[in-house]
């Protein structure tokens, strides 16, 4: 391929005029070949340039692309009249085949995913929200419309460029034929032997088509997918029972789940992270532990990562694995009985606390809170921290204030903590609980940094004194307003973003329960968790899907002994 757009690029110059007196011939002639040879690194660039980040080396473009061969060859041979037309059409499928690339690109760092062509869409909005509370509504417009631009621009570039060549391997007809031959033959001998530059890049490739036939199998396996779920959905080995029956080892006790955000195993195992993170919980669990309160820990493994917060909080509270947009909102139409709506059914009153839900949130009809604070209703005063609206701290005091002060009914809530969300550049301080109010004492209880210019290091640094924020608060929050009647469950919805664990990471979150009661931490003795709030390496981990059954059999009149549904 390279040799062919070497070719291309003398004969083009090759075709200019001869200069006459003076330099307008000349100056025609080098843009023209400059037009070439831009077009002809477009082409091959589109051609050749992976969909992933971290393949982005030399050996990516030193590779032999068979579409761009069989391309050449068939426009060669086809009518003069069709030619164009078809010429003009494979420029298009290229590029917009270059967009989907730098779809994938963007994703796999985010999410360390391909693109899902079928259900990603509706991200797209997250996206712009998310930009907006990071950079404000300013630059998240200025990125929105340049990568608007550039997913215009792409395709009408490429298909330019491709018909311009076209035009030069047709009127250099024998050249191109010799050429495209004798890269025919390259490809055959490289594919034949599996010549490598370097590991996983063949040089005889077909790129293309290898993306083509990964996306049309994900579009089919979507497809299967639904059918799966709804089957899926439909056994529950807990739809029926009765309220006397569920959660009979908690009654009386108020039950917290809290979603810490980004919360992944890389935080308590990373050499980078650890030491801060596990001194955190380390110190915690010994405060805790003299004020009677004892922890087991393990770890969960998430349907998401990097983003999708809302994907694993459906899969715990459901015991349903929801790895996608599809299966959520096949979900919200169902009626499975979650975590919470068995808690409700048991005689709960069940509390949605939602501080990052800005807009309407159908998602909360679904979960079916007696009580359901968002944003708005929790009225804060204070500065906002970059995506998170408000701190964790002020969201449990809130709590606390409104629905656990004074006598109550037992209460079930579910709390996702956001000050540890991505970008992690505004990131608050604790105050004394006494003095949180209304928020507005935050405005003197924070530290930010630059969101836009910061290094790798920078970012890895400002994560890890988030997710030390959000679980020091936390014990703070134990050991001020805990008490026997209380029982915490605190996990991490996903592990963050590539930029902070790079690629390969897993999808494992720690999970903890914190109780002052003895009998309950006695019920999860068979769960095989390890003593305090750190799970070690060899912790166990569960898929996240199952630990509502685990959960609902454990705290049931009858209990498997190694927490297992026993119906």
């Amino acid at each position: 391929m390279l040799s062919l757009i070497t070719r291309l690029r003398r004969v083009d110059a090759e075709a200019a005029p001869e200069p006459a007196e003076g330099g307008e011939p000349t100056r025609r002639r080098l843009l023209a070949g400059t037009v070439t040879v831009l077009a002809s690194a477009l082409v091959l660039a589109a051609l050749v340039v992976p969909d992933r980040l971290d393949r982005l080396t030399p050996a990516a473009f030193l590779r032999i692309p068979l579409e761009g061969v069989v391309a050449v060859a068939l426009l060669l041979v086809l009518p003069a009249r069709v030619r164009r037309p078809v010429a003009g059409l494979l420029g298009l499928a290229l590029g917009l085949l270059t967009v989907l690339k730098l779809l994938d690109a963007g994703f796999f760092v985010a999410r360390d995913r391909p693109f899902d062509v079928l259900l990603d869409w509706t991200l797209f909005d997250d996206g712009f929200g998310f930009l907006t509370d990071s950079v404000g509504r300013l630059g998240a417009a200025g990125a929105a419309g340049g990568v608007l631009l550039l997913a215009v621009a792409l395709p009408v570039l490429v298909t330019l460029a491709v018909l311009r060549l076209t035009r030069l391997v047709v009127r250099h007809h024998t050249g191109t034929v010799r050429a495209v031959a004798a890269l025919a033959a390259l490809w055959l001998g490289c594919a034949a032997f599996g010549v490598r530059l370097s590991p996983g890049v063949p040089v005889a490739d077909r790129p293309a088509a290898a993306l083509v036939a990964e996306h049309l199998a994900q579009v089919r396996s979507g497809v299967r997918d639904r059918a799966a779920f709804a089957d899926q959905a439909a056994t529950d080995p807990f739809r029926n029972v009765p309220g006397d029956r569920l959660l009979t080892g908690l009654r009386g006790k108020d039950v917290v789940v809290a979603f810490v955000e980004s919360y992944g195993r890389d935080a308590v195992e990373d050499p980078e992270f650890a030491p801060q993170v596990d001194g955190v919980l380390d110190a915690g669990y010994r405060r805790l532990r003299a004020a009677g309160y004892d922890a087991r820990s393990g770890f969960l493994t998430s349907p998401t990562f990097g983003g999708g917060s809302w994907l694993a909080h459906d899969t715990l509270l459901s015991g349903l694995w929801i790895d996608n947009d599809q299966r959520h909102r096949d979900l919200l139409a169902g009626d499975r009985l979650t975590l919470n709506g068995a808690f409700h059914r048991a005689g709960w009153q069940t509390v949605g606390v939602m501080p990052a839900a800005t807009q309407p949130w159908p998602e909360g009809k679904f979960f079916g809170y007696d009580r359901y604070y968002d944003a708005a209703k929790l009225g804060y005063r204070g500065p906002k921290f970059s995506y998170a609206p408000m701190p964790d701290q002020y969201t449990l005091a809130t709590f606390q204030r409104r629905e656990r002060t004074g006598p109550h009914a037992p209460l079930m809530a579910e709390i996702p903590l956001v000050s540890s969300h991505s970008p992690w550049s505004a990131i608050p301080k604790p105050v004394d609980w006494n003095a949180v109010g209304d928020g507005t004492i935050f405005h003197q209880a924070s530290t930010t940094s630059d969101v836009l210019d910061r290094d790798t290091a920078r970012i890895r640094a400002d994560y890890r004194r988030s997710i030390e924020y959000t679980l020091d608060t936390l014990v703070s929050y134990l050991r001020t307003y805990g008490g026997n009647d209380l029982v915490l469950i605190f996990l991490g919805d996903h592990q963050p973003a590539t930029a902070v664990t790079g690629e390969g990471a897993s999808r494992d979150v720690p999970i903890t329960i914190v109780a002052h009661d003895r009998a309950v931490l006695d019920r999860v003795a068979g769960w095989g968790w390890q003593d305090g709030l750190r799970p070690g390496p060899d912790a166990p981990v569960w898929r996240m899907d199952t630990f509502r059954d685990r959960f609902l059999t454990t705290f049931g009149p009858q209990s498997g002994a190694d927490g297992s549904p026993s119906h």
